[in-house]
């Protein structure tokens, strides 16, 4: 996808160097503003002085350095296999040579062209060390290489218009003006209670010991903190702090038939004191114990093709896939993308008792933290809530600093991993209904479509663990969602846990054979992997009842489960 830059060359006030060990004598002094300094400094000496003779100027420039703090413990058995810190610092510069117009960013992906780069490459790492000088001379060399690139890539682009056919309609500029942002976040704690967490993943991996059909399994706890320094030469100066935390257990068995299952459950927090308690944890282990012991004895469900419910948790993955990569900017652009809702502005494309809005300034719902929060995008752009679509109307898109036909503006959804290049990414996609039924009711509409269908029975799909969708012209528009828990419903109510599937279908199809939604939302937490890298999103909606779903059969690989028994289930020989 792409993104586009320009250049007003607001040098901002003059600033007084700060030596290198300024605040070192001082734990509590926070030296941030002594960094993000520096990062200044640099970026108005490359504005002033970086040309080369007969070549353009920059216009535009974006320094952002991310630094990172993990920590990390994990067991298996009864026994911490893992307990680590880490800590790095990335550097991502953004160089734009031409104008806001047209520039050396195009609309084509980039992240696997690699003909503009040069053959050594200069490291993305800065100093873990509150050493300006060090961080200067990082960037220095970064932005030298990225002036080249641009310059090599914007030329590229220029003669490329001597080849091409000039398109009807004008194409719309390469990057967008954004309001210059000045924010800085106060220095957020990272407290990760080592001692206490080791002993709770002893205890937690221990709970499956007494169930030898699970041959691995885990439990895992992660605390991540993000402090992120942003500046670009239109003005912005933004640091912000962030932390997140998971726990996930993980346990994988083999049906009598030598089918592989695995279960995985994943809860997230932005605090630590707002993890589940060690007794909600342990609990959440033997439920997972429960399911893969209920799945090892459920039948295979044959491929299907008929009327089901997707609980919250499945519908949320749904919407993110089916619709909310479709609608993501870029993917407008791209001649190499299947633009499926590019010319439906206004049009409906969802049934029309359905809303979609996407709230990144949304820290909870119902006392449960969304992964997608954040205060400002990676682009300096404030976050902002933006309604897709309204009563199945298509309203708008999710927008970086790259305008799409008749938006020009972007709406704070411009994310990016470490070091990636930003472009328009979901954060927290919010399902709303405006007609809603409690879920028994649900589950009578749905035998009652059984019955009208002449099905043997229909679907309760639970416990999504992800999907991916297939969104290039090249290829087909589809997508693909890995369910845990099924259940076969029969005409008189009964429910059967099946296994051995997983949903597909063509997007557009698909979201047009919902129904009805319940009165209860369910949220979904976790990771969405895309062009820009890895971003934390949430996924909020209903259950729904969908008259028609298509499930195919997961891969089989029959293979024997280990051939001794594990030694805890006797004694040692």
């Amino acid at each position: 996808m792409k993104t586009r830059t320009l250049f007003s060359i607001w040098l901002l006030v003059a600033i007084t160097p700060v030596p290198a060990w300024a605040g070192k004598q001082n734990p509590g002094f926070d030296r941030r503003p002594i960094m993000l300094r520096a990062m200044v400094q640099e970026m108005n000496r490359s504005l002033r002085m970086l040309k080369m003779t007969g070549f353009e100027l920059p216009y535009f420039i974006a320094y952002e350095m991310k630094d990172t703090q993990s920590r990390h413990v994990s067991a298996r058995y009864g026994a911490v296999y893992k307990s680590s810190s880490n800590r790095s610092r990335r550097l991502r510069v953004e160089l734009r040579v031409g104008s806001y117009e047209f520039d050396n960013v195009g609309t084509k992906n980039s992240r696997f062209d690699f003909s503009h780069l040069p053959g050594y490459r200069a490291s993305a790492n800065a100093p873990l060390d509150d050493d300006p000088q060090a961080l200067r001379n990082s960037l220095w060399l970064r932005t030298d290489e990225s002036y080249k690139s641009a310059l090599k890539t914007y030329l590229k682009r220029k003669s490329k218009k001597i080849t091409d056919v000039e398109k009807e309609e004008k194409e719309p500029d390469s990057f967008s003006k954004a309001k210059p942002e000045k924010y800085t976040q106060p220095a957020r704690p990272f407290s990760f209670e080592r001692e206490r967490l080791e002993q709770l993943v002893r205890t937690a991996s221990a709970q499956f010991e007494n169930h030898p059909h699970i041959f691995d399994s885990h439990v895992t706890i992660n605390g991540q903190k993000h402090t992120r320094y942003l500046i670009n030469s239109e003005g912005t100066r933004i640091i912000t702090a962030m932390t997140i935390y998971n726990i996930s257990a993980f346990g994988a068995t083999r049906a009598p038939d030598g089918m592989l299952l695995k279960a995985n459950k994943t809860i997230y927090t932005l605090d630590e004191s707002k993890l589940p308690s060690d007794q909600e944890i342990i609990g959440e282990v033997r439920q997972l114990i429960m399911n893969l012991e209920a799945l090892r004895q459920a039948p295979i469900l044959e491929p299907y093709t008929g009327p089901a419910i997707l609980d919250g948790e499945a519908t949320g993955v749904l919407f993110h896939e089916v619709v909310g990569h479709r609608l993501e900017g870029e993917r407008q652009l791209d001649e190499e993308e299947g633009k499926t809702f590019k010319e439906q502005v206004g049009k409906q494309i969802v049934p029309d008792f359905l809303s979609i809005v996407d709230d990144p300034t949304k820290r909870q719902i119902n006392q449960t933290e969304l992964n997608g929060f954040y205060l400002y995008d990676d682009e300096g752009v404030r976050a902002q809530r933006v309604l897709l679509v309204d009563r199945g109307i298509l309203k708008n898109f999710l927008l970086s600093r790259t305008p799409v036909k008749d938006f020009p503006k972007s709406n704070g959804h411009g994310r990016s991993a470490t070091g990636e290049k930003p472009r328009a990414r979901m954060a927290n996609t919010i399902v709303k209904s405006s007609k809603t039924a409690p879920f028994a009711r649900l589950k009578e509409m749905l035998i009652a479509e059984v019955k009208r269908q002449k099905k043997p029975y229909g679907l309760i799909i639970k416990n999504i663990i992800g999907g991916s969708t297939h969104t290039s012209s090249w290829g087909y528009q589809a997508y693909k969602g890995i369910p845990e828990m099924v259940y076969r419903v029969f005409p008189d109510g009964r429910e059967e846990l099946v296994r051995g599937v997983e949903i597909v279908g063509t997007p557009i199809a698909s979201i047009n054979k919902i129904i009805a939604a319940s009165d209860r939302i369910s949220i979904f937490n976790g990771y969405c992997g895309a062009e820009s890298g890895y971003v934390p999103v949430s996924a909020v909606a209903p259950d729904v009842l969908m008259t028609e779903i298509e499930l195919q059969r997961s891969m089989k690989k029959s293979e024997k489960s280990p051939v001794l028994p594990s030694p805890w289930t006797g004694p040692a020989k």
